[in-house]
C-alpha cells in the first residue's frame, strides 16, 4: 500500500467531521424520536410502528452488507468510497425529510407512507454512512493521524446528539407553534439543508491516500469466508447490536419516562428551584423579536426536564470520552470498554427503583451514566479497527468497507430491534397515545423499557467480550507486523 503523504490538515478534519455531523442529525432522531414521532405525532398504532421500524430497518441492515461489497468494488477518479459520499448527498436530504412529513392520509395510508420513506431512509443511509465510515480508514495509514481525525468526530457527533437529544422536540414545538406535526417539518428541512451542505463539503475537502499497490479482484465469496472466519469481527458485530438495542430502546422511551411516569409538579419544581424557568422566559423574550413562538418548556414540564436530562448526560459523556483514550492505552481496549459498559447499565438500572417525585435523582443518575458510557465510545470505534487491522494481518489483503460494515449492519439492525421494541413494548403493555393518564401497566412497561431492559442488554454485550481475543499485547504485534509490511510494499 502507499502510505506516503499521509498527514491530514485540520481542514481536512474538520471536513471529514462534518459529514458526520450530517448523518447525525439523522441518526439521532431516529434513535430518539422515531417511535414518539410515529405513535404520538403521525398517529400510526404502536404495534404497526414496531413492525415498520423493525422489519424495513433489518432490509437496510443487509443492504448495508452489500453496499460495504459495493464499496470495495467502486473505481473512479476521486477513489472508492469519497464518490459516495456526493452521490447520496441530496438524496438523503430529500428522503429524511420526506420520512418526517405528515400528510394527512387515511390510516391506512400513513403506514403505507411511512413504510415507504422508513425504507427509502435506510437504504440511503447505508448507500451514504458505509462509505463515509469506510473512507476514515483511506484517508490515512498513521494510527496518530487516525486518532486525532476519531478525536474531531466524536466532536461533531456530540454537537449533532446535543441538537436533537436536548434541543429537537422544544424546537419542533416553538416553529409549529405548539403544532408537533408542523413543527417536526420545518426541523427536518433545516436539517435536511444542513445536511446535504455539510456531506458536499465532506467530499470536497477529504481525499484518498491508502490504496492497493495492485488493484486485486477478489471474489465476494472469499470476502464473506474471511469474514465467516473472523472471529472478533462476528463478536463484535453482536456487540455493536447490543448497544445500540440499547441506546435506540433507552432513547427512545426516555420521554415517555418523562411524561407518563416522573410527575409532572416534581419536573416543574425541580425547574423551577435550579432557575431553568427564569432562564426560558428570558430565551423566549428573544424568540418573539425575531419572530419564533414559544419554547414549550415553562408550560410543557416533560419536554423541558427530558431536554436537560439529556443535556447533562452529553456534557459529561464528552468529560468521559476524554478519559476514554489513557484509560485503553494503560489497561487495552477490550478490558476498559466491558468494565465501563457494564457499570453505565447499572446506572440505567436505578431508574426503576426511583419513586416519581425523584426528578433530581433520575437526571444526575443519567448525568453519571452519561459519564461511565463515554469511556465506551472512542473504544467502540477502534475496536472496529483493530479487527480491520486483524482481518489485514491475518489474510494479508484489506477489505476496509466490508469490515466497516459490521459496525454500520449492528447499527441498523440494533437501531431497528431497539426503536421496534419500543414500540412493540408500547403495544404489549396497553399504551394509549397522548391519554391524560395510562394504566399501571402501561407506566410499569415504560419503567422496564427506560431501566432493567436496556441495562441487561449492556450487560449481555459486555460478556461477549470474554471471547474477544485482542488483547492489549496482541494490539502491539498486530500494529507491528503490519507497519513492516507496509514498509516493504511502500
Amino acid at each position: 500500500m502507499n502510505t506516503s503523504n499521509q498527514k491530514l490538515s485540520v481542514i481536512e478534519k474538520i471536513g471529514y467531521s462534518l459529514g458526520d455531523l450530517a448523518a447525525n442529525l439523522i441518526f439521532q432522531t431516529l434513535v430518539t424520536f422515531l417511535a414518539f414521532f410515529y405513535t404520538d405525532v403521525y398517529r400510526i398504532p404502536a404495534g404497526t410502528a414496531s413492525f415498520i421500524i423493525t422489519f424495513f430497518g433489518f432490509v437496510g441492515a443487509f443492504f448495508n452488507v452489500i453496499m460495504g461489497i459495493v464499496a470495495d468494488r467502486t473505481n473512479t477518479r476521486w477513489g472508492k468510497y469519497r464518490p459516495w459520499i456526493l452521490w447520496t448527498a441530496v438524496p438523503f436530504g430529500i428522503i429524511s425529510l420526506l420520512a418526517f412529513s405528515t400528510p394527512g392520509f387515511t390510516e391506512t395510508g400513513k403506514i403505507v407512507y411511512a413504510a415507504i420513506t422508513y425504507f427509502l431512509l435506510v437504504i440511503t443511509y447505508s448507500a451514504n454512512n458505509l462509505p463515509y465510515s469506510a473512507l476514515s480508514g483511506v484517508l490515512t495509514g498513521d494510527m496518530k493521524e487516525r486518532n486525532s481525525l476519531s478525536s474531531y468526530r466524536f466532536v461533531a457527533v456530540m454537537v449533532a446528539q446535543f441538537i436533537i437529544q436536548s434541543l429537537l422536540l422544544p424546537l419542533a414545538l416553538s416553529v409549529g407553534h405548539g403544532d408537533k406535526q408542523k413543527g417536526f417539518e420545518k426541523v427536518m428541512f433545516v436539517f435536511a439543508i444542513v445536511g446535504v451542505i455539510c456531506f458536499i463539503i465532506t467530499f470536497l475537502t477529504t481525499r484518498e491516500r491508502v490504496k492497493p499497490v495492485i488493484e486485486q479482484k477478489i471474489p465476494v465469496k472469499d470476502d464473506l469466508r474471511d469474514l465467516s472466519r473472523n472471529k472478533p469481527w462476528i463478536i463484535m458485530l453482536f456487540l455493536t447490536i447490543m448497544v445500540f438495542i440499547t441506546l435506540a430502546l433507552k432513547g427512545g422511551m426516555n420521554i415517555y419516562f418523562f411524561k407518563y411516569y416522573l410527575n409532572q409538579n416534581a419536573e416543574a419544581q425541580f425547574l423551577e428551584n435550579i432557575g431553568f424557568n427564569k432562564f426560558i422566559n428570558g430565551l423566549n423574550s428573544v424568540l418573539h423579536g425575531i419572530g419564533f413562538g414559544n419554547f414549550e418548556w415553562p408550560q410543557d414540564p416533560p419536554s423541558s426536564a427530558n431536554s436537560l436530562f439529556n443535556a447533562g448526560s452529553i456534557i459529561f459523556m464528552i468529560i468521559g470520552i476524554m478519559f476514554s483514550k489513557p484509560l485503553a492505552d494503560r489497561f487495552g481496549k477490550r478490558n476498559i470498554f466491558g468494565i465501563f459498559l457494564c457499570i453505565s447499565a447499572l446506572c440505567l438500572m436505578m431508574f426503576y427503583f426511583y419513586s416519581p417525585d425523584s426528578v433530581g435523582l433520575v437526571i444526575l443518575t443519567h448525568i453519571f451514566h452519561g459519564f461511565f458510557y463515554g469511556i465506551t465510545i472512542p473504544i467502540l470505534w477502534a475496536m472496529i479497527a483493530d479487527v480491520a487491522d486483524y482481518s489485514e494481518w491475518k489474510n494479508n489483503r484489506r477489505a476496509t468497507a466490508i469490515i466497516f460494515s459490521a459496525m454500520i449492519f449492528g447499527l441498523k439492525v440494533g437501531l431497528s430491534l431497539g426503536g421496534g421494541l419500543g414500540a412493540f413494548l408500547l403495544s404489549k403493555y396497553g399504551y394509549v397515545p397522548d391519554a391524560p393518564e395510562q394504566t399501571t401497566a402501561a407506566i410499569n412497561g415504560i419503567r422496564m423499557s427506560v431501566s432493567i431492559y436496556p441495562g441487561l442488554i449492556f450487560i449481555m454485550g459486555a460478556a461477549l467480550l470474554f471471547g474477544y481475543k485482542i488483547n492489549k499485547t496482541m494490539e502491539t504485534t498486530i500494529e507491528g507486523d503490519l507497519k513492516q509490511r507496509r514498509l516493504k510494499l511502500a
